[in-house]
């Protein structure tokens, strides 16, 4: 992350992203020694969800970025709460993304498996669910989800695109 900040600045870069959910697990170490400022993809979503009003959301991605604290950090700063899917959702959404995915494979058992798992947040009382990965809004979004969606690359994409109009190109 420091080499392409580094690239970046030296592009005219004037603050850095990270589409990658599961790589923020390691943006505590290289935030403080980072040429430029980063928009963390957790926080973008955080304030999204809490600007709709939602209160308790539903997590899905990698297992990597499920087990870690990303997101239940960055939503409890909002006052949000995160659910987080069984160990056997998590371990079977980390096939389906790294299997299928990844490589552009959308199988109708991959969507079906997905959207049990955003029907069981529904049942835990979720509100909205975050899509924590890239590649899952290739098979989940608001038209086939049963809970609202908050894509995390989506927003941080438009929070980037905010961010650049409203300080014209300068810190």
């Amino acid at each position: 992350m420091l080499t392409s900040a580094r690239k970046l600045i030296n592009a005219g870069a004037d603050f850095l992203i990270c589409p990658d959910n599961t790589i923020h697990q390691a943006f505590s170490y290289v935030e403080t020694r980072s040429p430029l400022p980063w928009l963390h993809i957790a926080e973008v979503v955080a304030a999204v969800a809490s600007e709709r009003g939602f209160k308790r959301l539903g997590l899905t991605g990698t297992r990597w970025l499920v087990d870690s604290e990303v997101y239940p950090q960055k939503l409890e700063q909002k006052g949000l709460q995160c659910i987080r899917p069984s160990a056997s959702e998590r371990d079977e959404m980390n096939r389906i993304i790294m299997d299928e995915l990844v490589y552009g494979i959308a199988k109708p058992d991959g969507i079906a498996f997905f959207k049990s798992v955003i029907q069981h947040f529904k049942k835990q009382g979720c509100d909205a669910v975050v899509l924590g990965c890239t590649e899952i809004p290739l098979i989940i979004n608001d038209a086939n989800s049963g809970l609202p969606t908050l894509d995390s690359t989506r927003l941080l994409a438009r929070a980037a695109l905010q961010r650049a109009v409203d300080t014209g190109g300068t810190q």
